[in-house]
């Protein structure tokens, strides 16, 4: 069991880190929260059933533990860049680092739970995969992402 987690975490660590750089205010934070959410991934691992992707089991522990984290510690957080979490998108970033610079403050004054979701969005989840990360239902969901595609909309109009 303990070398089909070792595969687990090394195949999925990105998954991880990703969520991490989300909710860590600084490195230390970052790390911290790596180590509970492989804490927490441990404990829950021989529980797993395969009913869902491997993947989608990891982004619900990892955002919950993030979330429990963060709740717990009542800091905002500060984020690195989404440009990290982008770049796949990105055909040119050099000529698009401001537009994501404004994307990333405007996705930092979001809730925790709208945080997650646009996390799973940019990662093209599906809406059912996301509802079942989140714990909620995909027209939920559905709803949203349209909430917190206005808001960002707002945002950067400022």
């Amino acid at each position: 069991m303990e070398q089909e987690f070792k595969a687990l975490v090394a195949t999925h660590h990105l998954l991880i880190y990703k969520v991490c750089r989300m909710y860590g205010a600084t490195e230390a934070d970052m790390q911290d929260l790596y180590q509970d959410i492989l804490i927490q991934l441990w404990k829950a691992f021989p529980s797993f059933k395969g009913e869902s992707k491997i993947s989608t089991w990891i982004y619900r522990i990892a955002l919950n533990t993030s979330i429990t984290q963060f709740r717990k510690t009542k800091r905002r957080p500060m984020h690195e860049s989404i440009s990290d979490l982008m770049t796949e998108t990105i055909s040119n970033p050099e000529s698009r680092q401001e537009e994501v610079e404004q994307l990333n403050k405007a996705i930092a004054r979001l809730a925790d739970i709208e945080k997650a979701v646009i996390l799973l969005y940019l990662d093209e989840y599906s809406y059912k995969e996301m509802a079942e990360i989140i714990g909620t239902t995909e027209s939920n969901i559905g709803f949203k992402i349209n909430k917190i595609k206005n808001k960002l909309k707002e945002t950067l109009k400022q």
